[in-house]
């Protein structure tokens, strides 16, 4: 799925053929694992935020609290102008559905196709690929209790890195090491598959499991 959102499509009827597909499976449809759930079952009842690059809104689908999240990088469920011409995002549920309910042949109709209501140019996905993203007044307020967070919580803390990489690992992956390095009462840890590691600085104060995101949640509730 990943890889065809990059796919040279010849129409705009096959692009959004495609991508409500993707939109409403990554979206909308059931979590089908319980790695949100386990994840909510360990921190509810603890001072958390959380930090992500995923786009498809599954910690606020499972329960996690909206005023303890931050999407940094869009969220599949929002429209923008492609331009943009605005900074403003649209929720686009009621869309993505009727491309997938009226979509023939692997197309949808041309009037489905998501037009800008300012300027008319095509809508594209609230995805952040380029300087074309909009960081939308919800992006803002999120992004700012976020800072906040971080700003008046001192003392132990556990920074819980799961599953990055080093696609865009100066979102999460090296503030994290950073702040945990400053911090002499702060823990570092990290579940990923086959990418679990930390500088020597915070060594001593890191844990690192090299293994499944789930099966490591699913243990630790045990």
């Amino acid at each position: 799925m990943y890889s065809g959102g990059f796919y040279p499509y010849g129409t705009r009827e096959e692009f959004w053929a495609f991508w409500s597909r993707n939109i409403l499976i990554n979206r909308y449809l059931d979590i089908p694992k319980p790695v949100y759930a386990d994840l909510l079952a360990l921190v509810r009842d603890k001072d958390y935020f959380v930090l992500t690059t995923n786009v498809d809104h599954c910690f606020q689908r499972a329960g996690f609290d909206k005023k303890r999240l931050f999407y940094t990088q869009g969220d599949y469920g929002l429209f923008q102008c492609s331009v943009p011409c605005h900074q403003k995002t649209y929720d686009n549920e009621e869309a993505v559905r009727r491309m997938i309910a009226e979509q023939r042949d692997l197309r949808v109709p041309t009037e489905l196709v998501p037009r800008c209501p300012v300027c008319g140019r095509p809508m594209s996905m609230n995805l952040r690929s380029d300087d074309t993203f909009v960081e939308d007044e919800g992006w803002h307020e999120a992004a700012a209790r976020y800072e906040n967070f971080l700003r008046t919580r001192g003392g132990r803390v556990l920074f819980l890195e799961l599953g990055v990489g080093y696609n865009t690992p100066g979102i999460i992956k090296f503030p994290f090491w950073n702040m945990a390095e400053r911090n002499p009462d702060a823990t570092y840890a990290c579940v990923n598959y086959g990418e679990a590691s930390c500088p020597e600085a915070i060594r001593a104060r890191s844990i690192c499991i090299d293994g499944d995101i789930g099966k490591a949640l699913a243990a630790l509730r045990v």
